[in-house]
């Protein structure tokens, strides 16, 4: 069965790596760049279009409130990034906001933090791909038509990719996001040269349109809550910002200074961006709408709803370029792709923080083993599979989910930038350097100040979003924190129960009194007659063979055909009435537990090994129910004893010829037979001799050249020293 599976994953996600090569998977920044700031990035395709839609219920003329909008999300952005720059390098090891957290506010906060990441991240990845669908849509109807598969299938795509590994997947989307981004600012500083140096008077396709405004002559609060909602939208545009933090182990050396670049390249480029394309959406005389088809009028009339509104990145460089020109296609296909890759930067952070959490005991211990491609395999599974079902739940509709999204990231930020601020004054309590007094002075007043901004929004958005699907990300993060903490409570109880047994406590305490050995028995046949001999070898206290009455005529056989070969074991017959054999050997074995409690019960079970995967279909699987109940039987040891079939001893023999076929001058294993002689030169003879390191040597006849020195022999076989194959 492995071979069957191991050929098609292969294919799937390449070669297995050595532990050895982790080094050789560590991110230089301009890989890092699109591998962790894809999302921030991205998010300037939909960020400005969402500012747009909220402040188009009072109607165009609130556009103008836009800039004071932007600049807020401007300031917001560099705090949060500088912010973020203290943390990666005070905490370098990777944990990020979950670290800051837990080393100052106590394991709640980090657990809380943790929570609000992990629930970010399936969002970041629902959020994108129903996204980048819905922009992919426009053009080809079949996509938009069965959306929900085709967001779906991304999914699964995007999970391929990275299990293949995080540098693997890095090269593969930079260049997407790199063409982005270079159309983005190509775009920006020609409409900058057509606009301030040419004169030319560019307009959007909608800049004929006019926007009915569902509320009129907004004042007052019901204008502040307006605006306060326009600018918790447009604060999407920091999502992913954390992740850089949390991938710190994932760098090149220097680690801290690559990371602390990078997030602020990162930063640099998402803001002007940002502010190029809402600028340039002002000048072109964008219009966009909540609910295009009877909000936005055309003469008067709504347009209906056969209309379908393009994102404002569209829109301005429609006005820039010319629609349809060759720059528009090629910035159109890369905001495409790239909102798809911008789901990269959780494939990336999730996985990290599910390791740190899974060795921290909150989360199943799997989610620390790395794949064979030394990525995080089953955190990045699992994140694919919670994704996946958040997307069916919600169609792949973008603008359901959004309303959903920034909750758990601003969570995040607030948490970790109050953690920041106590580790600066525990630090400041016992430095005395005044230059690095100064220095932590002024990262503190960085991190303050980022405590109370991101706060400041927390509250917003959650004034803003609660009825609008708020509710399911908090009660997200709820389940996670519940079920992290009962995770841990878990392992700590079984950490407890296990040290329990390694105090020094009395010999006679410990030991059992006694061990009652049980032979299971169906027929008398080779494997019987070899488990009842392994049996006797154990010096049991207690020895017995029982079968099951399944068939009166079979057991009968077995009692006369026992007696006839006078095996001196006796023989016990259970009754089983309804044909079942797992139940009553579980019940005989519980009776004598409860005769005896301080007595072992040993079950010895004869199994066949067989040499096709398919062939295991066939036998052992009354063998395996009985090993699953017996398990969870305290007292009970399970022993099983294999029999070679001879389809597995032809598979030994096929490893044989493969080993003879691929290195010549190496005799066979000197387990397979003593001094046989080479089958291909016959001079060559095997000498096996016992060693304290079970290694072996070969010596060739006196008239032999010297041949290779020494060939090491373990327990899964001789590899060949020229091809570096094993037997198998």
């Amino acid at each position: 069965m492995s071979k069957l599976t191991d050929l098609p994953k292969r294919i799937l996600i390449g070669r297995a790596l050595r532990s050895d090569k982790l080094g050789e998977t560590l991110l230089p920044k301009r890989i890092a760049l699109p591998v962790f700031a894809s999302d921030p990035l991205s998010s300037v395709a939909y960020a400005p279009g969402q500012v747009m839609i909220v402040l188009s219920v009072a109607g165009a003329s609130a556009y103008h409130y836009s800039p004071w909008i932007t600049i807020a999300i401007i300031v917001l952005m560099f705090t949060v990034v500088a912010s973020y720059r203290q943390n990666v390098h005070a905490y370098p090891s990777g944990g990020g906001d979950y670290e800051v957290a837990t080393t100052n506010l106590g394991p709640k906060a980090g657990l809380t933090v943790a929570s609000a990441l992990l629930v970010d991240y399936v969002l970041t990845v629902a959020v994108s791909i129903s996204s980048g669908v819905e922009n992919l849509g426009s053009a080809v109807p079949f996509i938009i038509e069965n959306k929900t598969l085709c967001a779906v299938g991304i999914i699964l795509l995007l999970t391929l990719m990275n299990l293949r590994g995080v540098r693997e997947s890095g090269k593969l989307f930079a260049i997407p996001t790199y063409v982005f981004v270079g159309g983005v600012f190509v775009m920006i500083l020609w409409g900058a040269y057509r606009g301030l140096v040419l004169g030319d008077d560019m307009k959007a396709p909608t800049a004929g349109f006019e926007v009915h405004a569902e509320q009129t002559g907004l004042a007052g609060f019901a204008l502040i809550f307006l605006l306060l909602r326009a600018f918790s939208d447009g604060c999407a545009a920091l999502t992913g910002v954390e992740a850089i933090s949390n991938g710190v182990p994932a760098f090149r050396k220097p680690k801290s200074r690559n990371a602390a670049t990078t997030l602020a390249l990162m930063g640099g480029l998402a803001v002007i961006m940002f502010v190029g394309i809402i600028t340039l959406a002002l000048v072109t005389d964008v219009k966009m709408a909540e609910n295009p088809a009877h909000d936005l009028l055309k003469n008067g009339t709504p347009l209906g709803a056969g209309y379908t509104q393009n994102p404002v990145i569209s829109q301005v460089a429609a006005a820039v370029f010319g629609d349809g020109s060759f720059l528009f296609v090629v910035l159109a296909a890369a905001t495409a792709l790239v909102l798809f890759l911008a789901a990269n930067t959780a494939y990336n952070g999730f996985p990290l923080l599910g390791s740190i959490l899974a060795q921290d005991r909150y989360l199943p211990r799997q989610l620390h083993t790395r794949g064979d491609r030394l990525a995080f395999s089953n955190g990045i599974v699992l994140l694919a599979s919670a994704a996946a079902v958040l997307v069916y739940l919600y169609g792949a509709d973008s603008t359901r989910l959004i309303q959903l999204y920034i909750v758990g990231v601003f969570v995040s930020f607030t948490l970790s930038q109050t953690g920041m601020v106590r580790h600066w004054n525990r630090h400041l309590a016992t430095e005395r350097d005044p230059n690095a007094r100064r220095r932590m002075v002024r990262a503190r007043a960085i991190n303050t100040f980022g405590a109370f901004f991101t706060g400041l929004v927390l509250v917003v958005v959650l004034l803003t979003k609660f009825t609008h699907g708020a509710w399911v990300a908090l009660l997200g993060m709820v389940i996670f924190y519940v079920t992290m903490t009962a995770i841990r409570r878990h392992y700590d109880g079984v950490s407890e129960e296990l040290a329990a047994a390694t105090e020094q406590l009395d010999e006679e305490e410990v030991r059992p009194s006694r061990v009652h050995s049980l032979v299971l028995v169906s027929k008398v046949h080779k494997p019987t007659l070899r488990a009842l001999a392994y049996a006797k070898l154990m010096r049991s206290h207690r020895l017995e063979a029982l079968s099951i009455n399944v068939d009166p005529a079979e057991t009968k056989a077995l009692q006369r055909v026992w007696q006839e070969r006078g095996i001196d074991v006796p023989l016990k017959i259970l009754d089983s009435p309804y044909r079942e054999i797992t139940r009553p050997v579980i019940d005989y074995v519980k009776s004598l537990r409860r005769e005896s409690p301080r007595d072992v019960v040993s079950v010895f079970i004869p199994e066949y090994v067989v040499g096709h995967w398919y062939e295991h279909l066939l036998h052992n699987q009354s063998a395996l129910r009985l090993k699953g109940r017996l398990l969870f039987t305290p007292g009970v040891m399970v022993t099983s004893v294999p029999w070679q079939l001879d389809s597995s001893e032809l598979a030994r023999k096929r490893a044989r010829r493969r080993l003879v076929g691929c290195c010549p001058t190496v005799p066979p294993h000197p387990l397979w037979s003593l001094n046989p002689p080479c089958k291909v030169n016959p001079r060559h003879r095997w000498s096996a001799r016992s060693t304290r390191s079970r290694s072996a040597r070969w010596r060739t006849a006196a008239t032999a050249s010297p041949g290779p020195a020494r060939a090491r022999c373990s327990s899964s076989g001789m590899r060949c020293p020229v091809s570096g194959s094993s037997p198998g």
